[in-house]
């Protein structure tokens, strides 16, 4: 059993040794050996040792409310005070075990995916500040930590994205994704404040107490709980500020894989998880529309796109609103599940991408061809013969996310699909739950199987460019395999991992879980609900799986239907999904100008009016009065009354100075005078 002193040490541990990576890397990293990719390598590979050593300790000894916490006082001003720590739990130990895992994949891919890249060194520094930023939200025990680490989150997104800033699309891109997810941190800080202000702690069980309590409740804890929602609408990417993650892409495929499958978009459902007992049941319902919307809204643009990774991108916002909206319907143990399967085949999936455009990039550097786009999927075309371990990985993903039998995504998105049923039933008139998340479901399996077809069966689209294809080296296949691998059914019906079992761990998790805000339901009703939901669920989500994969088949493969003859006759719909439904031109048109005009008008009458004629006049008649008053004290005041006193005096002084002649004889006359003048005053 490991003790909490061996917790304490392992946390910081894997907390720290990527920032120590970070410091080595960004300051030597050009000095050292292949430009320390090792030290970033070594230091993220502990940490997946020592993360699954918690993980292996957690099943070994498993206890449903196991919980350790340690802290230490950072600022204490009496009537003011907060503490720093981290609090480990099951949820916690998962959590780490899944960034751990995607992190270590992802520096592994790297190193021959950014092999020969310009800032070789900074790429691997700055994939270890993402890595320490993201376990130091899944660690935090406290409101003040979690925002500390959410916004370093932000800005490693920032530097990653922007990793190649030569290109204008990068740099954009990665300008785009930090300041809409700025847009959602102040949802999120207002958050915080109204809880502290309520409760008078950012601790998470104090304010869990507090809140259980009735310390906050009503459209307090409801603007509260909203407001801690909106920051992870920014992070994870909901409906409306998901535009920024499909320009995040501009970034390297890794970290595209990175972001998507465990860390940064992977917070927002983590937050909510996390601080689900906060959750009003009003706060609850607006989570289950957007992450409900948000799942149908993104299927419906990925169906159109043509590049491959926005396809895994549009996918990826799908799939958070699905466990978005698990969290909504009080399933939030499925939307954790759901984000544990995820991580494996989205991470999967974008490598397989990433060894795709690898290998395009190769055959087109080689016909010395800079014009034609890699991640095109329509320059793709039969790569199956010639990629073959990237093309079957990618289809065991595929079938994974599509929720096709004997793959994880099956188990996990079944549970989320059962909750939104479960929730319908009880509440008819939020029917549309499980319309967005069946509906979403159907799209998924089109689309997925749509990029599959596009990119590895059919004849070649480019012939001299499919010639110089080949599979991708194995440093870059290997985590392709274990992913894959991890996307099998049997890794989560093991003893205790089976959510849907009545002793699986996941369950007992469930049934651990009863802290939750008045009115919420309680987790033994969520688990009852979503039980007998759950055959149901699982018959519309395989027959609207088996629709989607029918449909691409028939249309991409035997060609049956013409995906360009749909295309037209559904006009002004297609030309919606395949433009984004036009949000960022509208965006720009209604938002940005509209604000960019206003700063403009703003900056006007701050610079040329109130500057020029209120600041600046008010200097210049303020220097009118200084001259004035100049004038009165240097010529009237000085020279007059002062300087001139000082003149007379000095003259009477020279006159008297003619007194003084050194002669008894003229002071013995001058005596007489005097006293003369006397006696005739007096005699008058």
């Amino acid at each position: 059993m490991i003790t909490g002193n061996i917790i304490t040490d392992f946390c910081l541990l894997i907390l720290f040794l990527p920032l120590l990576a970070f410091a080595i890397n960004i300051f030597f990293g050009k000095r050292l050996p292949r430009q320390g990719d090792w030290v970033s390598v070594g230091s993220v590979l502990i940490t997946l040792i020592l993360s699954l050593s918690l993980l292996m300790n957690m099943f070994m000894n498993w206890d449903a409310n196991f919980s350790y916490e340690a802290q230490f006082s950072w600022i204490d001003l009496g009537a003011f005070k907060v503490e720093l720590g981290f609090w480990v739990d099951n949820i916690t130990i998962v959590m780490l075990a899944v960034v751990a895992l995607i992190s270590s994949m992802t520096h592994i891919f790297s190193l021959e995916y950014m092999k020969g890249d310009i800032r070789y060194s900074r790429y691997y520094a700055y994939l270890g500040l993402f890595t320490f930023s993201m376990n130091g939200i899944v660690l935090a025990n406290n409101l003040v930590s979690l925002y500390i680490f959410w916004e370093l989150v932000g800005v490693s997104s920032y530097l990653l994205i922007a990793h190649w800033f030569e290109k204008h699309s990068a740099a954009d891109a990665g300008k785009k994704a930090f300041l809409t997810n700025r847009v959602g941190d102040i949802g999120f800080f207002i958050g915080i404040m109204l809880i502290f202000t309520a409760i008078g702690s950012f601790n998470f069980q104090d304010v869990f107490a507090g809140v259980s309590q009735g310390m906050i409740s009503g459209t307090l804890l409801t603007l509260a709980g909203v407001g801690l929602f909106m920051g992870a609408v920014g992070k994870s990417s909901q409906f409306p500020l998901h535009i920024w993650l499909p320009d995040a892409m501009e970034g390297p495929t890794p970290v595209s894989a990175l972001m998507h499958a465990a860390t940064m978009v992977a917070a927002g459902v983590y937050l909510t998880v996390r601080l689900f007992p906060l959750f009003s049941p009003e706060a609850l319902t607006i989570i289950a529309y957007v992450g409900g919307f948000t799942a149908l809204f993104a299927a419906t643009i990925a169906i159109t796109q043509n590049d491959i990774k926005k396809v895994l991108a549009y996918s990826t916002v799908s799939q958070l609103g699905y466990m978005i909206l698990a969290v909504g319907v009080g399933n939030y143990v499925a939307a954790l599940f759901h984000l544990l399967t995820h991580a494996m085949f989205k991470a999967c999936l974008f490598y397989g991408s990433g060894s795709v455009i690898h290998a395009m990039h190769h055959s087109l550097h080689e016909l010395h061809d800079h014009d034609t786009d890699p991640q095109d999927m329509r320059n793709m075309g039969g790569f199956k013969t010639k990629m073959p371990i990237t093309h079957w990985t990618m289809v065991i993903s595929t079938l994974a996310i599509s929720g096709v039998p004997l793959f994880s995504g099956f188990l996990s998105k079944d549970a989320i699909l059962a909750g939104s049923l479960a929730f319908a039933q009880h509440h008819p008139q939020h029917f549309l739950l499980p319309v967005f998340g069946f509906g979403a479901a159907a799209i998924t399996a089109f689309y997925m199987f749509r990029l599959i077809f596009m990119t590895f069966h059919g004849e070649p689209k480019l012939p001299k460019v499919f010639e110089g294809i080949h599979e991708s080296p194995k440093v870059m296949t290997f985590p392709l395999m274990l992913l894959a691998g991890l996307s099998f059914f049997i890794f989560y019906t093991l003893p205790y991992f089976n959510p849907i079992s009545d002793h699986g761990w996941f369950t007992e998790l469930i049934k651990a879980g009863d802290s939750v805000a008045p009115g919420n339901p309680t987790a033994h009703e969520i688990y009852d609900g979503v039980h007998h939901a759950h055959y149901p669920a699982m018959a519309l989500s395989l027959l609207v799986a088996g629709l989607g994969i029918g449909l691409s088949y028939l249309m991409y493969m035997k060609h049956k239907f013409s995906a360009e003859n749909w295309a037209r006759k559904m006009g002004f719909l297609y030309k919606l999904s395949l433009n984004k439904y036009f949000f960022d031109e509208n965006y720009n048109r209604f938002l940005y100008q509209p604000l960019l005009k206003l700063s403009r008008a703003v900056a006007y009458l701050d610079w040329d009016l109130y500057d020029k004629y209120f600041i600046n006049g008010f200097g210049r008649v303020t220097n009118l009065l200084s001259k004035i008053t100049g004038r009165i004290d240097y010529d009237g005041l000085d020279q007059i009354l002062v300087d001139g006193v000082g003149r007379s005096v000095r003259r009477l002084g020279k006159q008297l100075k003619q007194v003084q002649t050194g002669r008894l004889q003229n002071y013995m006359l001058f005596a007489l005078v005097g006293l003369i003048i006397i006696l005739v005053i007096q005699t008058i």
